[in-house]
């Protein structure tokens, strides 16, 4: 039964994704979400707050296995920059929420987790698939989309954030 609700979840996001128009992509501005902060539904958190940092967006769910590889790597790249201008938020799609709190009790997170319960964020990013990840630099561009996670693609996204928390 999970797996069902897993690819009606996952379907639906596609669907949107490939009916929105204003779907972002390389080169254009990012969209500026109301998220709900993990930790606190009852605050909203904006994108642009984070303007003139580099913003690392990764949406996820529990039931992504590439996602569970992608935790570990997100917090090493928090450890790695946590002094420089890159700032990790890592936006849960699961419903119910009790699936990310169980996923995150096995893979603690070390960055800023998010909730995009009604998946406005996740259509307006047009995220195709789990985990999608938005190198966003520090004017609010989307300079880099890479979906999935794979390690051995590791090495370009790590030299993408260096670049980009490089650049004035």
């Amino acid at each position: 039964m999970n797996h069902i609700k897993q690819y009606i979840v996952l379907g639906i996001i596609v669907l949107a994704a490939t009916q929105n128009a204003w779907a972002v992509t390389v080169g254009e501005k990012m969209p500026d979400c109301n998220l709900k902060p993990l930790n606190d539904v009852a605050a909203t958190l904006h994108l642009n707050r984070y303007s003139g940092k580099v913003l690392y967006v990764d949406f996820w769910a529990s039931w992504c296995a590439p996602c569970a590889k992608s935790f570990p790597y997100m917090n090493k790249l928090q450890r790695t920059f946590k002094s420089s201008d890159l700032q990790i938020v890592a936006v849960n799609l699961d419903q119910p929420l009790s699936d990310a709190d169980e996923f995150l009790t096995k893979l603690p997170a070390d960055f800023t987790l998010a909730y995009d319960p009604e998946q406005v964020c996740a259509k307006s990013f047009a995220v195709q698939a789990m985990p999608s990840t938005y190198l966003i630099d520090k004017q609010g561009i989307v300079r880099y989309i890479h979906l999935g996670f794979r390690s051995g693609e590791i090495g370009e996204l790590q030299q993408m954030i260096e670049t980009l928390v490089a650049e004035d």
